[in-house]
């Protein structure tokens, strides 16, 4: 079921895999994406199974997520699912999950402020700068000494784009340019968003794996409509 699961003092975080869920083949199993062709009577079992497991005494908070920069407060975990990248709380009874299949899920943490995020990162989100708007996000909440965990996502030698759109992103954030181990044009996106929370001061984790070379691991490049959608999970314990 996981990835990898730790604990920051009183907070504790896990990105999963693809396996213990109860979806079908070709999604087999694990699939906790809100949308496409797998059952939705089962991927809402998986999300269930995961966050019973992860914090059986808190709420669910996700977010339709869009590609952009906004970040979205979590308040009230019973109110309308936002559409956002990021998320930030400091409420104790809530669970912040974000879904990826190849971009970067990140999740941070001040554990002694008592305030967590999560934030979303494809290469729009990277270059509309979302990790850092929720690092900003979490210290107008309090947060002074921010950790982050930089979750799987496809590698720089896997992520192939044209010469022009690497250029385009490469001029927002020069650490995200990179070649493909076949030798053509692509980007590092774990690489911008690490440069990124290092320029904000925030400490950083890195537990990532190429998601594209992780069969463990669901990942759009790989399977395109296939894929389903593992998750980044980060909660404060009461």
């Amino acid at each position: 079921m996981y990835f990898h699961r730790t604990s920051h003092g009183p907070v504790d975080l896990a990105f999963t895999d693809r396996h213990g869920g109860v979806s079908a083949v070709p999604w087999d199993s694990l699939n906790l994406a809100l949308e496409g062709a797998d059952d939705p009577d089962a991927t809402a079992a998986n999300v269930r199974r995961v966050v019973e497991d992860f914090a059986p005494d808190a709420t669910l908070a996700d977010m339709r997520q869009v590609h952009g920069a906004h970040v979205h407060v979590v308040d009230d975990p019973a109110g309308p699912r936002p559409d956002a990248d990021g998320l930030v709380t400091a409420r104790s009874d809530v669970v912040l999950l974000v879904r990826v299949a190849d971009c970067v899920p990140v999740l941070l943490a001040d554990p002694v402020a008592r305030v967590v995020g999560a934030s979303h990162a494809g290469r729009p989100g990277l270059a509309a700068g979302v990790v850092p708007a929720t690092v900003a996000v979490m210290r107008e909440h309090g947060a002074t000494e921010i950790t982050a965990w930089v979750g799987p996502h496809v590698c720089g030698g896997c992520y192939e784009v044209p010469a022009a759109l690497q250029d385009e992103v490469a001029a927002l954030v020069p650490e995200s340019r990179a070649t493909t181990t076949w030798g053509t044009p692509a980007l590092d996106i774990g690489a911008g968003v690490r440069a990124q929370l290092v320029a904000a001061g925030v400490t950083v984790v890195d537990v990532s794996r190429c998601t594209r070379e992780s069969t463990d691991l669901y990942s759009h490049r790989r399977d395109a409509v296939g894929a389903g959608r593992f998750g980044g999970l980060v909660r404060i314990r009461p």
